[in-house]
C-alpha cells in the first residue's frame, strides 16, 4: 500500500532527541576547474573558499535541531582543532553536546573538493576509535537519557559504536524508543531496537539478493524476526523506500526531483523520521515525511539540512515575498517562506549613517550572491554607544527608508543589540557580507555562519565612510562659518 503525506506537520518542539555516533567534520574545498594539469591526466582547482561543518552523526543532530526540536549529540573525537570547530558549530545550531575528546585520537575528517557543483575528489583522514574507549559513551547516555523521548544511534563503523547493544539495553530500560542507521552486515549487534534504516545496498548484503518486492517483503520479515526487530526501512534511492513491519508494509516511491549531491541523504531520514515519531507522529506519516525529506536533501550540495519551512511549503506550495521596511517577527517568517523556496539569503549590516557609493557598491554586490539580501540596522542609541553623543546625523527611521528604497535591498530590520550575532543565529543567511574596509578575521558573527554551512564574504574596496563625509562637512561649515546643526543639514 502507500501512504499519503501528511495535512500538517506536527509540533517538532514537542520531541527531544538523544544522538549517539561517530561525530566527523565534514570540510568542503570550493574552486574554479578549467584546465588539466600537464603533470597527469586530472583537472586543475583553484581553491577559492572552503567551509567546515558537522558530519557523521553531527549532521544528523544539525538536521534535528533545524525542525526545532531539543537536540542532544553524543560522541567521541580526537582533542585537535577539529575538535574545536564542531564544537563551536554545533553550539552555534543550537545542539546540546558532550563529546569525548581523547588525546590519543585525531578527529575524523573528510575532505571533498567541489568544483561548479561537482564533487571531484574526496579524502578520508581517520582512525577507529580503539575498543577500551567505547565505554565511555554509557555513563553519559545513562545521564541523559532521562531527558529524552527517542534515542538516535548513528553508525558509520568508525569504532564509536562497537557495543551498541548496551545503548539499546539502557534505552529500553528507560522506555526510549530507539532508531539505528546501521553498517555492516552484522545485523545481531542492533537486536531489540526499535526502527533499523539500511539503504538497499546495505540490506541486501545482510539478507541476500533480493529479485522481487515480495521477496524483499519475505526477507526483511525473517530478518525483523531473527533479531527481535520491530520496523525495518529500506531507503532505497530512486526507488523510494520500503518501511516493512510483522504485519504490514508501506512502499512510498521516490518524488521526482533533480539530485545534485546525494551526501547525507540517510542522515536526513533517519533525523526526519525520528523526530516526527518523538513529536507524536503515526510511523507511516512520519515515514511519508521522511521521504519528501530526502526528496528535497538530494537537491542540495553536500550534507545539507531541512528546515520546517522547507517542509511547510513542500507540503502545502504556499509562499508569498513581502519587502521593505520590518520588524525580526515579520522578517523571520520571511525568510522562513523564501528559504522553504530554495532561495539564497543575503545578510549584512552596519550604521548606514550616511549613505554614500561605498555602501550602494558593497550592496549591489551583495544582492548578486543570492537572491534575498537583508540589511540589519543599528538603532539610533545602539550607534551614540558605537560613535559617540553626536551621532547619528540621520535617525533610524530616515536611514532605512532611504535603504529600503534601493532597489538591491530587499528586507531592512533595525537592531538595537552591540552585535548583530542574535540576528544571525536566529535567521541563519546563506552568506554574510561585510564591506572592503573588514578583513575576514573582523568579522563579528562569522563562526556562526559558518557552523551551519553558510560563508563569509569581504566585498568591494573602501571608498569612503560615513565619519569621512561627516568630518568634511564640519571643515567646509568651518570655512564658511556654518555651525554645527547647519552642517548636519548637508549630511
Amino acid at each position: 500500500m502507500q501512504y499519503p503525506l501528511p495535512q500538517s506537520l506536527p509540533d517538532f518542539g514537542t520531541a527531544s532527541v538523544l544522538v549517539i555516533g561517530d561525530v566527523m567534520l565534514d570540510r568542503y574545498w570550493f574552486g574554479d576547474t578549467s584546465r588539466i594539469s600537464p603533470e597527469a591526466p586530472v583537472p586543475i582547482v583553484k581553491i577559492e573558499g572552503a567551509d567546515n561543518r558537522p558530519g557523521g552523526a553531527g549532521n544528523v543532530a544539525l538536521n534535528i535541531a533545524a525542525l526545532g526540536a531539543k537536540t542532544t549529540l553524543l560522541g567521541i573525537t580526537g582533542n585537535d582543532e577539529a575538535a574545536g570547530l564542531l564544537d563551536r558549530q554545533l553550539t552555534a545550531a543550537g545542539v546540546i553536546h558532550d563529546l569525548c575528546r581523547l588525546d590519543n585520537l585525531s578527529t575524523i575528517i573528510k575532505l571533498r573538493v567541489i568544483s561548479r557543483h561537482q564533487q571531484l575528489l574526496r579524502m578520508d583522514f581517520e582512525e577507529k576509535v580503539v575498543a577500551s574507549s567505547k565505554d565511555l559513551l554509557i555513563e553519559r547516555c545513562r545521564k541523559y537519557l532521562g531527558g529524552a523521548n527517542l534515542l538516535i544511534l548513528s553508525d558509520y563503523k568508525k569504532g564509536t559504536l562497537s557495543n551498541p547493544q548496551a545503548l539499546i539495553q539502557l534505552a529500553r530500560e528507560a522506555g526510549v524508543p530507539v532508531l539505528v542507521d546501521p553498517k555492516g552486515q552484522d545485523f545481531s549487534i542492533y537486536r531489540h531496537a526499535n526502527i533499523i534504516t539500511p539503504n538497499f545496498k546495505e540490506f541486501e548484503a545482510v539478507v541476500g539478493y533480493c529479485g522481487s518486492e515480495q521477496e524483499i517483503l519475505q526477507k526483511g520479515r525473517e530478518l525483523l524476526a531473527r533479531y527481535a526487530i520491530d520496523t525495518l526501512l529500506v531507503t532505497r534511492g530512486e526507488d523510494g523506500m520500503t518501511l516493512i513491519e510483522k504485519d504490514s508494509s508501506l512502499h512510498l516511491p521516490a518524488y521526482a526531483r533533480e539530485v545534485l549531491d546525494v551526501t547525507g541523504a540517510g542522515d536526513t531520514v533517519i533525523s526526519m523520521l525520528g523526530t516526527a515519531v518523538a513529536a507524536g507522529m503515526a510511523l507511516p506519516q512520519a515515514t511519508a515525511l521522511a521521504n519528501l525529506a530526502a526528496s528535497i536533501a538530494v537537491g542540495k550540495l553536500g550534507a545539507a539540512i531541512v528546515s520546517t519551512p522547507e517542509l511547510q511549503v513542500a507540503l502545502t506550495g504556499k509562499t508569498s515575498f513581502a519587502t521593505g521596511i520590518m520588524n525580526e517577527e515579520q522578517l523571520l517568517r520571511a525568510v522562513k517562506e523564501a528559504r522553504a523556496q530554495g532561495k539564497r539569503i543575503i545578510f549584512t549590516n552596519g550604521c548606514f549613517d550616511i549613505i554614500h557609493a561605498g555602501h550602494v557598491t558593497c550592496l549591489q554586490m551583495a544582492k548578486q550572491l543570492g537572491d534575498f539580501l537583508v540589511v540589519a540596522v543599528n538603532d539610533d542609541a545602539s550607534i551614540q554607544k558605537l560613535k559617540g553623543p553626536s551621532r547619528p546625523v540621520n535617525h533610524l527611521e530616515h536611514r532605512m527608508t532611504v535603504l529600503a528604497g534601493l532597489d538591491a535591498v530587499d528586507w531592512v530590520v533595525p537592531f538595537a543589540d552591540d552585535t548583530p550575532e542574535r540576528l544571525l543565529r536566529i535567521l541563519k543567511p546563506d552568506v554574510l557580507v561585510k564591506g572592503g574596509e573588514y578583513r575576514l578575521d573582523q568579522v563579528v558573527g562569522a563562526d556562526i555562519v559558518r557552523s551551519y554551512g553558510g560563508e563569509v564574504r569581504i566585498l568591494g574596496n573602501k571608498i569612503s565612510s560615513s565619519s569621512t563625509i561627516i568630518n568634511r562637512i564640519l571643515d567646509l561649515a568651518g570655512e564658511t562659518g556654518n555651525n554645527l546643526d547647519e552642517a548636519r543639514q548637508y549630511g
